[in-house]
């Protein structure tokens, strides 16, 4: 893999700037990553009707970016919930890959997982992609702390205290063999908060990252660049996908 393009499914540039830093870290110099906002949705996605616009705006900078950049060999999806996944799995043609997805894989390696986050509506949205990528059964359970991760992300110090408590309570309370520290936003925290943790302690981004390295060599299926169906008023990258395949 020569060119990974990370999507942020949000509209804060900052936590775009994170992810490029961040994933870009944990790859080789030699890997290009290429970080791109949505165009539009909620600065923040913190409830099912701003993961709903998310999944859409994912397709849409996807559509966007192939339109003037060309073809990336692999996608990263960059929010701890990943919205769009399995549409943009069924259309890139690319490996397509998402944080949570990510996360939840490599927790898992260890034993029963929790996952610690912010935004108490992340709680049942969590629950049923677990269930969705065949985790259902290790996800041992999720604490979320009141900020969202947009609030935490915007005082880390205080954030890392309030993280740190948040992931030895989910220990003991769930009895997990690991903790996934997730969200965009909260790239970097865990190397401060590990080391004082009686399990593994896996950041979601890094997580992403990771699979990214493999991601490459994926098998993305037999679709490439095709959005099935007759659509009106999408933006004209996403309806250039679509005349493709009415095209084909």
């Amino acid at each position: 893999m020569g060119h990974l393009l990370v999507i942020n499914p949000n509209t804060t540039t900052t936590v775009s700037a994170l992810l490029q830093q961040h994933v870009q870290a944990e790859l080789s110099p030699a890997l290009k990553v290429h970080t791109v906002t949505a165009r539009f949705g909620a600065t923040y996605i913190a409830s099912e009707a701003s993961y709903a616009v998310a999944q859409h705006a994912v397709l849409d900078a996807w559509a966007a970016t192939l339109a003037r950049d060309g073809r990336p060999d692999a996608v990263l999806i960059g929010c701890f919930g990943d919205p769009g996944l399995f549409a943009l799995r069924e259309a890139a043609g690319v490996p397509v890959g998402g944080l949570a997805e990510a996360a939840f894989a490599a927790a898992a390696q260890h034993g029963r997982f929790a996952v610690v986050t912010g935004g108490e509506r992340w709680r049942p949205m969590l629950e049923r992609l677990a269930l969705a990528l065949g985790h259902g059964d290790a996800l041992a359970g999720i604490h979320t702390v009141a900020p969202s991760g947009a609030e935490l992300a915007a005082d880390p110090i205080g954030a890392q205290a309030l993280l740190a408590e948040a992931c030895h309570e989910a220990v003991s309370r769930f009895k997990a063999q690991a903790i996934i520290l997730g969200g965009a936003g909260l790239a970097g925290l865990a190397a401060g908060i590990a080391p004082g943790l009686p399990v593994p302690l896996v950041d979601s981004v890094v997580a992403g990252a990771r699979w990214a390295i493999e991601g490459g060599r994926m098998d993305a299926g037999p679709r490439a660049d095709t959005l099935d169906g007759s659509w009106q008023g999408l933006s004209w990258e996403l309806e250039a996908l679509a005349g493709r395949q009415s095209d084909s």
